[in-house]
């Protein structure tokens, strides 16, 4: 299991989290078996889910290897996915685990799909793209400015 954790600084927001079955989460992939990067990003949805050879459950995404032909897959474990909150900003914080069988996450893109609230008025922000690491907004009902700036991101295990 690896686990994704976010760090970001949080100006009068909390709440931000992955919206929905169909948020994207956008990564770079190795190949735990020869060790083969990715080149391109790809997404994973709790919406997909593949059935594994060998009828043995399903994964998120199954995936063979370009460079050894190892069928490998991923999961995102549905009930890991956590909210960055006003208190965790600055530090870093575990908001999704996957279940790896010989894929691996290397690197992570925050893009669109994210939401979040004003963290005084509770003002919903839908559609956060966090593509360009930063964010900004303005809540109506505190009269204040809101936004996620700093967004940055690493691995760990679980």
């Amino acid at each position: 299991r690896i686990g994704l954790q976010l760090r970001a600084t949080l100006e009068n927001i909390t709440r931000l989290r992955a919206e929905g079955e169909d948020f994207r989460w956008f990564l770079k992939l190795k190949c735990g078996n020869c060790g083969e990067v990715s080149d391109k990003w790809q997404y994973l949805r709790l919406m997909d889910s593949v059935p594994l050879k060998g009828g043995r459950g399903s994964a998120t995404m199954v995936q063979k290897c370009k460079l050894c032909s190892r069928e490998n897959s991923i999961e995102i474990l549905s009930q890991t996915i956590k909210s960055y909150n006003a208190e965790d900003s600055e530090k870093f914080k575990t908001i999704v685990e996957f279940e790896c069988r010989g894929l691996e996450p290397v690197d992570f893109q925050p893009q669109a799909g994210f939401a979040a609230e004003g963290a005084e008025s509770g003002t919903p922000f839908n559609d956060i793209n966090l593509l360009e690491k930063d964010w900004n907004d303005y809540d109506e009902k505190t009269k204040e400015s809101v936004g996620i700036y700093e967004v940055t991101h690493k691995f760990v295990k679980c």
